[in-house]
């Protein structure tokens, strides 16, 4: 069987969704009874792009216009024209490529989807851009909507990454939920268990101590709700929040600029640090050495945070929202994401109470070990599979 798979969201820094394609492309590669064309942008490769810190930018509109000026870049990015045209352009000559193969399976596993005359299938890691629109820039929510309902026109299949994001969009856009398949993450085996002895020399980097201090990981941006983290902390007794301050990780987002100012106070103040995005080499040390990982995020499609928290022995606190209850399971303390009084308490029994911990690090171990690479990889092969059979029929 003949599988081309999209491979341009693997680049530097490997975000959630990059991470999703190279796991999934690395298991791919593997199996021998597909044959696996890898298409990154217009062009078939033989190997998966780089993604290591300094690997050159290789985003649509330097490979589209190489030559144009960083000034003027810059400014065209933010345009939904630019951004609809350097699209289509991509489009046309992406279709060139692909239909040279119309016996293969097109997997998009970011969203989009070209048009391919053959049988095709997009993943969708949320709807977020229609049903929590005020959570991202207007041009982002735009362009998105527009290729996320072309992705739908197209696609003889989707496949979403938790069951509550495949019910999201047959119940939304009203689109037949015998056509989607419901796929989950799961986390690197990078993420595990580790002694203060294994963490310290990337703790010492970053001024932490081990199991001394809460962690929050992700893009700083409204929808993670840090302000709700940041009301609910700030609640806690001084000394809680002395002897455990909260660990903020993750790049600056959309409209963050007065969430980095509540985050330098609470850092003026003695009770907060906040990191900076942290290298994917970094990440697991920091996630083992901390007393307990926070996550009150409004609306996740996975919430790969909270698996790679319980994978660490780590227990969790987190919303009730969206995917989240069906990561997490029991192993976790939830609460609705506007409840700031329940979710301090809820912080306060994560860092204080000694038996829901050591209950909740085996638990949440337990939990993480159902999550796995190879099996998203074999779901993912019985939709190909699905498609193909279709195909011949």
């Amino acid at each position: 069987m003949k599988v081309i798979l999209s491979v341009d969201p693997v680049k530097y820094p490997l975000t959630g969704i990059g991470r999703y394609t190279y796991e999934l492309a690395s298991r791919l590669q593997k199996r021998d009874e597909l044959e696996l064309l890898l298409l990154s942008n217009d062009r078939f490769v033989a190997e998966l792009p780089a993604h290591a810190a300094g690997t050159p930018n290789t985003s649509l509109y330097k490979q589209i216009m190489p030559d144009i000026k960083s000034w003027l870049y810059q400014r065209l990015r933010k345009s939904y024209i630019a951004v609809e045209a350097a699209k289509a352009m991509k489009d046309v000559i992406s279709r060139h490529a692909l239909n040279k193969n119309k016996d293969a399976v097109f997997h998009g596993p970011n969203f989009y989807l070209t048009r391919f005359d053959g049988p095709s299938v997009a993943t969708f890691h949320d709807i977020s851009v229609f049903t929590f629109a005020q959570y991202h820039p207007p041009e982002r929510v735009r362009f998105m909507q527009r290729q996320m309902k072309l992705a739908m026109e197209r696609a003889s299949m989707l496949i979403t990454v938790s069951t509550s994001a495949r019910a999201e969009v047959a119940s939304y856009f009203g689109y037949p939920l015998d056509k989607v398949r419901a796929i989950p993450l799961a986390c690197s085996a990078d993420f595990q268990p580790r002694n203060e002895m294994e963490t310290n020399p990337v703790l010492k980097r970053h001024g932490l101590k081990y199991g001394g201090y809460t962690l929050f990981t992700g893009t700083i941006e409204p929808r993670k709700n840090i302000d709700g983290l940041l009301d609910a902390y700030s609640a806690l007794p001084e000394a809680v929040r002395r002897e455990w301050p909260l660990v903020i990780a993750g790049f600056h987002g959309w409209r963050s600029e007065k969430l980095h100012a509540r985050i330098k106070a609470a850092a003026d103040a003695g009770w907060a640090h906040y990191l900076g995005y942290v290298t994917d080499e970094d990440l697991p040390y920091l996630y083992a050495g901390a007393r307990l990982f926070v996550f009150p995020s409004h609306y996740e499609g996975f919430g790969l945070p909270v698996l790679e928290s319980m994978a660490s022995g780590v227990p969790v606190v987190c919303s009730d929202s969206s995917s989240l209850p069906e990561v997490v399971g029991d192993a976790a303390l939830t609460c609705n994401h506007d409840d700031v009084v329940t979710l301090r308490q809820l912080i306060a029994r994560g860092l204080e109470d000694e038996g829901w911990r050591n209950g909740a690090i085996i638990k949440g171990l337990i939990r993480a070990a159902g999550f796995s690479w190879d099996q998203c990889a074999e779901q993912t092969i019985q939709v190909y599979r699905e498609l193909g059979a279709r195909d011949r029929l």
